[in-house]
């Protein structure tokens, strides 16, 4: 039996034009999020010490970046003058970000660094893909390996981020699988569960915002899926997450921290309408990491002793 020849247009799901293009959107995706990772810090925009020469040296090798690069063709806007008549009043021109520019050649930047690692976990992983969200979990990994002050772990930063992503991956992978949101290990049960836990640990806070409706999905949602990484600056996330991933029962002591948090802005929340604790629990307002960990720790105690 012949086979038609493969071509850009060809709708087969085994086409690798096919899986060329979805692998684009993927990329496009990540390319996007990665660009935009901690904004606070100039880090992922700086060059990294140790590139990977396969690429960085190899003409016939393209970044990623580049397969999912915009080019606008040159254009411009003319009017009619008369019959037959046209002036050109203005040309459009697309002009690149220089922020999130890439490096001259032989250099790359910790952002590509992130955007490789986040592509090469979704090609291994095609039934989970890239989700949103992914690039702020590896991006504080990524960070501490990066900027070791070992020059021998530095220089193997991405093979050591991409191992500890993988398996930190595989603890929370239902968190970011839509269809398991409801499931025993989704994001939905791990909400009721906190919930519950600030209805034991301090009532009146939970029954005030049940009163106004404000539902743990409203703010939680975010806390819990990237492991409060959106909710502190980068040297409090590592001060978090270090003693999350020392603890055995790290999700039992993340959800401990959040209720930390809900006790610790106690008087505010009861004093709050909808719109201002809404505000606050999705802002969450700068505080000394020691003062939240240690009360999570108190409360961890707590609920060792009952």
């Amino acid at each position: 039996m012949q086979t038609s020849p493969d071509h850009p247009l060809n709708p087969s799901p085994d086409s690798k034009w096919q899986t060329f293009f979805q692998d684009n959107d993927v990329l496009l995706q990540i390319d996007k999020d990665v660009r935009r990772l901690c904004p606070d810090i100039a880090f992922f925009q700086r060059p990294t010490d140790f590139p990977c020469k396969r690429i960085v040296d190899n003409p016939e090798v393209e970044r990623l970046n580049k397969r999912v690069q915009f080019s606008v063709l040159k254009s411009a806007n003319v009017t009619q003058k008369g019959l037959g008549v046209t002036k050109q009043i203005s040309v459009s021109r697309r002009v690149a970000n220089e922020e999130y520019a890439p490096l001259r050649a032989g250099q790359e930047a910790h952002w590509e660094v992130v955007e490789r690692l986040l592509f090469v976990y979704a090609k291994l992983n095609p039934g989970q893909s890239y989700v949103q969200g992914m690039n702020e979990i590896i991006g504080p990994l990524y960070y501490t390996f990066a900027s070791d002050s070992c020059l021998q772990w530095k220089e193997h930063a991405e093979a050591d981020c991409f191992f500890c992503f993988t398996n930190l991956m595989s603890e929370i992978r239902d968190f970011f699988i839509k269809c398991l949101d409801d499931s025993e290990s989704g994001i939905m049960k791990m909400m009721n569960r906190l919930s519950d836990k600030i209805k034991v640990v301090d009532y009146a806070v939970w029954h005030h915002l049940h009163q106004l409706d404000v539902k743990p999905q409203f703010y939680s949602f975010r806390w819990l899926t990237l492991l409060l990484s959106q909710e502190f600056p980068l040297p409090d996330v590592i001060r978090i997450w270090d003693s999350l991933f020392a603890d055995s029962n790290r999700f039992d002591f993340l959800l401990d921290v959040c209720c930390a948090m809900h006790v610790l802005v106690r008087s505010q929340i009861l004093a709050g309408d909808f719109p201002s604790n809404m505000k606050l629990l999705q802002n969450y307002p700068q505080m000394d990491i020691k003062e939240v960990l240690s009360k999570a720790m108190q409360l961890s105690l707590q609920s060792f002793i009952s």
